[in-house]
C-alpha cells in the first residue's frame, strides 16, 4: 500500500484521538494540535517520495520531528490551558508537598473548582478521622483538593482503609481519598472531586465507540505490520501492488508480533479489571515508515486509564504482569524464529540490519541465539533473521522500552511501587544520565538515551501511596530491572570470549 494512502487513512483517526484528548483541556484549536501531531508522518512521507523507499530515513530526519513536534504539541495545549484558567487560578499547594495525583488536575480541568463543603460537612469530615487512627490537626482548602494534615497513629494500611470507609459513608462517591507522603516524609490525606461521579450514565455509548475505534486501529496495524513483514526480504511496494497475494508472506511477522503486544496489553487490561480500575481497550499504533531500511509496522499499543489506581500493590501488579507475560511469549517466539534463521558473515552492525544482525548488541538476545544456534555462531558471524525471529526482536525492543524505570512506563510504575514516588523520580534521573554516559562509550545506546529523555519523570501516585509492598513483589521488581539491563546491555567481551561469540 502506498504511504500517502496510509497517511490518508490515519489522518481522520488521529484527528478523533486528538479531539477527544484536548477538546475540554485547552482553547488551542484542535486542528492545530492535530496538524502538529501529523507533521512527522508528513515529513517522512515527503522524504520517501523524493528519495524513494529504498533510501532509508536519515537519523536526523527521523528524530528531529519526533522530538520537536511532541514538545510543540505540549506547549500548544499548555498555552491554551493557561489562558483558559488565568482568571480562576489561585495559590497552589506549598512546594514541600506533592500534588495529589494528576487525577486531581484532570478533575479541575473537566469541572469547575471543587464544591466547597459547609460547616456541617466539615464537622462530618473531621469525624471521619478517629484520633487513635489519624490525629487530624488542620484542614486546608486548595483548588485541586481538600488537604487533611495530622499525625498517623497506626499502620498506614489500616488507617487508609478505615478513613476511606468513613469518607465513603459520609460523602458517597463525591470524592477520591488520596493518602500520600509529603517530601518531608509526613503522611497526609487529600479529598479530590470525583470527575466520574456525574458521568456514569455516558459510559455505555462511549464504550461502544471505543470498541469500534480499537478494532479499526487493530486492523490498520495488522495491515502495516503485514506489509512490513513482506519488506523483510526486500520485496518492493510495486511488486506488492501487482501481486497482493504476497501479503500472506508478511503474516509470519505480523501475527506473532501482534500476539506478543496483545498478550502484554490484555494482561494489563484484565489486571486492571481485577483491581476495579476503569481502563480502555488497548489501541494498537500503526507505523508504516522505514527505520534503517526496515518498516517496523507498529509502535506497540496503549490504553487509557479512566480511574485512579487504589494502591501501590495494584500499581506494581499492573506493570509486572504486563511486562513478564509478554516476555514469556517472546522467548519461545525467539527460539522458534532463530531455529529458522541462517548464519551469515557479519557486516556493519545495526539494530535493524536483518540480513546480518549482530546478536551481541543485547546480552539477553545473544544468550538465546547461542543456545539455539550453538557453535556455528562465531565472533565473525551474524544472523539473517527469519520474520518470526524479527517479530521476537521487535517485541523484545518494545518490552525493553516499557521496562525503563522512568515515568508512566511499566518500569517507572515498578520502581515507584517498590521504592516510593520520590525515589522513583531520582532513579529515573540517574537512569537518564547513565544512558547518556553509556552512549558516549557505545553509539548503540543513543537510541535508549533519546527515548529516556523524551519521557517525563513523574508518575501518577496511587490513592494509597504510602503502604509498602511485600518481599515477594520487591524481589520481582528487582528481577525485572535485572532483565532490563540484560536486554539493553551489549554482550560483555569476557562473556563473548567464554561463549566463543
Amino acid at each position: 500500500m502506498k504511504l500517502w494512502l496510509i497517511l490518508v487513512i490515519l489522518s481522520p483517526i488521529t484527528y478523533l484521538v486528538v479531539d477527544r484528548s484536548v477538546r475540554h483541556k485547552t482553547t488551542t484549536p484542535v486542528w492545530l494540535c492535530w496538524l502538529v501531531i501529523m507533521l512527522p508522518s508528513c515529513i517522512w512521507t515527503v522524504w520517501t517520495y523524493i528519495f524513494g523507499e529504498e533510501q532509508p530515513l536519515p537519523l536526523a530526519v527521523f528524530l528531529l520531528p519526533l522530538i520537536v513536534c511532541p514538545l510543540l504539541y505540549g506547549w500548544l495545549v499548555q498555552r491554551g490551558k493557561i489562558e483558559n484558567t488565568r482568571e480562576t487560578t489561585v495559590t497552589t499547594a506549598t512546594k514541600t508537598e506533592p500534588k495529589p495525583l494528576a487525577m486531581a488536575k484532570t478533575a479541575t480541568e473537566s469541572t469547575s473548582a471543587p464544591r466547597p463543603i459547609n460547616d456541617l460537612e466539615e464537622t462530618t469530615l473531621r469525624n471521619c478521622f478517629p484520633w487513635n487512627v489519624y490525629y487530624l490537626q488542620n484542614i486546608d482548602y486548595r483548588p485541586q483538593a481538600i488537604f487533611c494534615r495530622g499525625k498517623l497513629k497506626t499502620i498506614p494500611e489500616e488507617a487508609y482503609q478505615e478513613i476511606k470507609s468513613n469518607v465513603e459513608k459520609a460523602f458517597g462517591d463525591r470524592f477520591f481519598l488520596i493518602f500520600q507522603e509529603s517530601f518531608r516524609g509526613k503522611p497526609f490525606f487529600a479529598l479530590v472531586p470525583n470527575p466520574q461521579a456525574k458521568a456514569a450514565e455516558k459510559g455505555e455509548a462511549e464504550n461502544d465507540l471505543r470498541v469500534v475505534f480499537a478494532l479499526v486501529m487493530f486492523f490498520i496495524t495488522l495491515l502495516t505490520t503485514t506489509i512490513a513483514g513482506v519488506s523483510i526480504d526486500a520485496t518492493l511496494s510495486e511488486e506488492l501492488f501487482s501481486n497482493p497475494s504476497l501479503l500472506l508472506k508478511g503474516l509470519s511477522y505480523s501475527l506473532p508480533l501482534l500476539l506478543i503486544i496483545a498478550v502484554q496489553k490484555f494482561s494489563h487490561y484484565f489486571v486492571a479489571a481485577y483491581y476495579k480500575i476503569r481502563t480502555t481497550l488497548p489501541y494498537f499504533m500503526p507505523f508504516p515508515f522505514l527505520l534503517d531500511n526496515f518498516a517496523v509496522g507498529t509502535l506497540g499499543a496503549f490504553s487509557q486509564r479512566r480511574s485512579p489506581i487504589p494502591h501501590r500493590k495494584g500499581l506494581f501488579d499492573l506493570a509486572i504482569i504486563s511486562s513478564l507475560s509478554g516476555l514469556l511469549l517472546i522467548i519461545p517466539v525467539l527460539f522458534w524464529g532463530l531455529s529458522l534463521s541462517e548464519i551469515t558473515p557479519l557486516e556493519e552492525s545495526s539494530i535493524f540490519n536483518l540480513q546480518a544482525q549482530d546478536p551481541r548488541l543485547s546480552l539477553f538476545f545473544s544468550l538465546i541465539a547461542k543456545i539455539v544456534l550453538g557453535s556455528s555462531l562465531t565472533p565473525d558471524m551474524g544472523i539473517q533473521l527469519h520474520p518470526i525471529a524479527v517479530a521476537g526482536c521487535v517485541g523484545l525492543f518494545i518490552t525493553a522500552i516499557n521496562l525503563m524505570p522512568i515515568g508512566q512506563l511499566d518500569g517507572g510504575h515498578i520502581v515507584h511501587a517498590v521504592f516510593g514516588q520520590k525515589m522513583a523520580i531520582a532513579v529515573g534521573q540517574i537512569t537518564r544520565i547513565l544512558a547518556v554516559l553509556f552512549a558516549v562509550i557505545h553509539p548503540y545506546f543513543w537510541i535508549w538515551a533519546i527515548i529516556m529523555w523524551l519521557i517525563p519523570l513523574i508518575d501518577q501516585p496511587a490513592l494509597n501511596d504510602v503502604t509498602e509492598l511485600d518481599n515477594t513483589r520487591d524481589f520481582l521488581g528487582l528481577f525485572s530491572l535485572a532483565l532490563l539491563v540484560m536486554m539493553i546491555l551489549p554482550l560483555p567481551s569476557a562473556i563473548a570470549s567464554l561463549l566463543n561469540m
